[in-house]
């Protein structure tokens, strides 16, 4: 994913914050560079792969939380970027980042070029506790592009712990070639495609049709919303989830670009 811009009320976790019985993590632990360790690349689409590190030391994350990560040259120049972290939190100390290929990132570009298992770069998180999600409460999860792997790590978490409470997952993507993590999406996710789509599936932005839906059956409670995106597919999504009755207070938005 690219870069991270956290848009919302400012939000300070406590000093220890955690997935409930599983992983508790300190501001302490989270500020600490930590040598990562390339194992393993995957390809997700075209334009977007997935990079796991070996993190010694690792405490874990929250699902929808983000780190930092710092790439040194041999002359000693550094770039640092934030990637949200798509694996869900267990106790391997590995992690997965699924990056973007950005034309003219240094950062993307060295992990889509030059990248290979055995490098290492720096990581330090994770970071931020405004956008995460603990499986607590009923998730709705609504994300364009890149913008779904924050997301992915929830719906990870939600069957690696086969939580009970509910969880949806709206996807937008240009077409079939450009879904991330296409084959791994079960009964709780739909995907909509914008400009080209399987035989029979409409194409076309998101719309009230796709999220008036879920906001007509509310779960016990009601839903915590999720959207992550660029900048105009996050107000887009925001303002459907409104106009379909979603509570304002209760979405959460990080956007890029």
């Amino acid at each position: 994913m690219t870069e991270l811009a956290v848009v919302g009320v400012p939000f300070a976790p406590p000093t220890r914050f955690a997935v409930p019985g599983r992983i508790a993590v300190g501001e302490q632990d989270a500020a600490v560079w930590r040598t990562a360790t390339l194992t393993a690349i995957r390809r997700e689409t075209a334009d977007v792969v997935t990079v796991r590190l070996a993190v010694p030391g690792w405490a874990g994350h929250l699902p929808g939380q983000h780190l930092m990560l710092r790439l040194t040259a041999g002359d000693g120049y550094a770039a640092q970027r934030h990637y949200s972290i798509a694996s869900a939190p267990d106790a391997s100390e590995h992690i997965e980042l699924t990056v973007d290929h950005v034309e003219g990132g240094e950062v993307s570009g060295w992990f889509h070029t030059v990248a290979a298992p055995g490098d290492t770069v720096e990581v330090r998180g994770p970071v931020s506790g405004f956008f995460a999600w603990p499986g607590d409460r009923p998730a709705l999860l609504v994300g364009g592009g890149s913008g779904v792997v924050p997301l992915m790590s929830m719906v990870r978490h939600h069957r690696a712990r086969r939580l009970d409470v509910p969880l949806r997952l709206l996807v937008s993507a240009r077409g079939p070639e450009e879904l991330i993590y296409a084959r791994e999406y079960g009964a709780e996710t739909t995907p909509v495609f914008t400009r080209s789509a399987p035989d029979g599936v409409a194409v076309g932005r998101m719309a009230a049709a796709h999220v008036a839906p879920l906001l007509a059956e509310q779960p016990a409670g009601g839903w915590e919303a999720y959207v992550c995106g660029s900048n105009g597919f996050a107000e887009h999504a925001s303002r459907l989830l409104v106009a379909a009755g979603q509570p304002v207070h209760r979405i959460r938005i990080e956007r890029f670009g």
